[in-house]
């Protein structure tokens, strides 16, 4: 198909950079520049992705917003960064769909969601596993009372991540820019969790260690209690210290009168499903709502795109917006801060930001 007039950039051309340019060419975005500090990152995205010829390179975010028409930037960033740059583009008058979390801490996202407001702009967040056919299936049973009252959840993130990995970029494993596992890896579902239990998040109690990493300042083993306004409880387990490779990613729901659990790479398939009034094949639950993902980041950010395009042209809340991205940054922030307190953290947390925590270690 032809391309549409949106125009769109990326900023940020490192790890999951792939998953945006795609997501963008599926949507039929004109994606008029790209940037990184790094040219060589430039070089390798716009080779590796096909961009089209007329996609410009730049090194200088800022000089980018002056000279070019932007109507959509991406912000794929180091996790640190995000804050900066989103407020300038906001400023600039674009929408932004910024890569999780929305920030580092409560202030920083507060600022980016009253801005946005003020200017008039749109604001997403990365959390794209919420577009899972899996996750979109088990939504639709919640809501429609299929597994009952909900007693808890459980998410865990049970992957691994070497020295090379840490090391591929200065920022991984900071407390300035980055965080731990919690905050990288496992706010995708920590997001989840949080929105199956239903009402907001009241209560969390926390660990986090460091166990295999010496030469990261951050956290690669977590785990808490959180509890729902609603009564319902969830249990959260993070690390990356598996041997010898990613091992799963799942987020179970236990009700009154049913059960869910999702696995796969990126929580894209349903393992098991009992709802006790419904009369349908789980198998077949099983089948069509399940689907391959080429990778752990799954294949949200290509419905992430396409609902942001449809929030701009109607001008209508996105369906991943910025609160919901302050609310998964709340949660992980309270873990940490339970953890070094050794006290249930009650929410909503006062400010708070990563950079609290460090020397912890």
């Amino acid at each position: 198909g032809e391309i549409n007039d949106m125009n769109y950039v990326l900023i940020g051309c490192g790890r999951i950079s792939k998953n945006h340019i795609i997501a963008a060419k599926e949507n039929r975005l004109n994606i008029v520049a790209i940037c990184d500090i790094k040219f060589e990152n430039l070089l390798r995205c716009k080779e590796s992705l096909g961009l089209p010829d007329y996609t410009k390179k730049y090194t200088d975010y800022r000089n980018m917003l002056r000279k070019e028409k932007i109507d959509l930037v991406a912000i794929a960033t180091e996790s640190g960064k995000h804050t900066s740059i989103a407020l300038d583009c906001i400023d600039a008058g674009c929408n932004v769909i910024i890569e999780k979390p929305i920030a580092l801490s409560i202030e920083d996202a507060n600022t980016i969601l009253k801005t946005a407001q003020k200017k008039g702009v749109k604001v997403a967040v990365g959390h794209q596993n919420r577009f899972n056919k899996s996750i979109q299936k088990t939504r639709e049973a919640l809501e429609c009372g299929g597994f009952g009252k909900i007693m808890y959840g459980t998410a865990n993130i049970r992957w691994h991540r070497d020295e090379k990995y840490y090391k591929s970029a200065i920022w991984r494993g900071t407390w300035e820019q980055d965080g731990g596992v919690l905050m990288n890896q496992c706010i995708h579902n920590i997001d989840l969790l949080c929105w199956m239990l239903g009402g907001d998040i009241v209560e969390v109690y926390g660990i986090t260690d460091r166990k295999m990493h010496s030469y990261i300042e951050t956290e690669d083993f977590g785990a808490a209690i959180i509890k729902s306004a609603n009564g319902a409880y969830g249990i959260i387990e993070g690390t990356t210290n598996i041997y010898p490779k990613n091992y799963e990613a799942t987020l179970c729901l236990f009700g009154e009168k049913g059960l869910v659990k999702i696995g796969g790479q990126a929580v894209n398939s349903i393992v098991d499903w009992v709802v006790a009034d419904e009369g349908g094949n789980t198998d077949i639950i099983k089948q069509e709502f399940s689907e391959e993902s080429p990778n752990i980041y799954g294949r949200g950010h290509i419905a992430l795109y396409k609902d942001m395009v449809n929030a701009i042209v109607n001008d209508v809340e996105p369906f991943i917006n910025g609160e919901i991205g302050k609310k998964a940054l709340e949660v992980v922030l309270a873990i940490y801060k339970s953890a070094v307190t050794k006290q249930v953290v009650r929410l909503p947390l006062g400010d708070c930001s990563t950079t609290n925590f460090k020397g912890i270690y």
